[in-house]
């Protein structure tokens, strides 16, 4: 990134989750983020080198909101099965109240090739994290299995978390995202409960 981030830089990414999800990534022009971002097609260059950049700079700022979220939902939850559901109720909520952004990153980036999904996958680093600090927590208060392989079973529960959000998604949302909570975290339960 070139400028600081101010107005022009978020009504960019804004307008840059509008296109990838309305065209694509790939059958994104950059003019075309620019026309959705209301802005000339050269401010985009001030902004970011090229558009990958903005791809990976939209993952960092919707994933670094989203961690704010679960950290200040969770932040008094002395319970980490009760802070395992709040993340669930979260990160479906989040999705299912904007398709933009769960279309981007169920369908378009997997789509992309291989280094692009390795620099966006920084992005989600904080949230893994999060998920097995919470894992942790329930293991130190005799809840979830003493002998659960922590690094494993946060890639689970994540894992599992983004297909209900792909099967949600390629279904063409027939139904309720967030009236998954409740089986997702039951499953989930079972499975790392002492």
């Amino acid at each position: 990134m070139t400028r600081p981030k101010n107005e022009k830089y978020y009504a960019i990414l804004a307008g840059a989750l509008k296109t990838f999800a309305e065209h694509g990534y790939h059958k994104s022009q950059v003019s075309r983020i620019a026309k959705a971002s209301g802005v000339a097609d050269g401010t985009i260059y001030l902004y970011f080198k090229r558009k990958e950049d903005i791809l990976i700079e939209l993952f960092r700022e919707k994933l670094g909101e989203l961690v704010a979220k679960f950290h200040a939902s969770i932040g008094d939850t002395a319970d980490a099965a009760e802070s395992l559901r709040k993340v669930c109720e979260i990160h479906y909520g989040e999705l299912e109240n904007n398709v933009d952004f769960a279309y981007v990153t169920q369908i378009e980036l997997r789509q992309s090739d291989l280094e692009l999904r390795r620099e966006i996958g920084a992005s989600f680093k904080p949230y893994i994290v999060l998920i097995e600090n919470i894992l942790r927590k329930g293991v130190d208060q005799g809840i979830f299995r003493a002998d659960l392989d922590l690094k494993l079973a946060r890639l689970l529960v994540f894992g599992a978390m983004d297909e209900v959000v792909t099967s949600w998604l390629i279904s063409g949302r027939k139904y309720s995202l967030s009236a998954q909570v409740d089986g997702t975290v039951s499953f989930f339960l079972q499975g790392l409960k002492s």
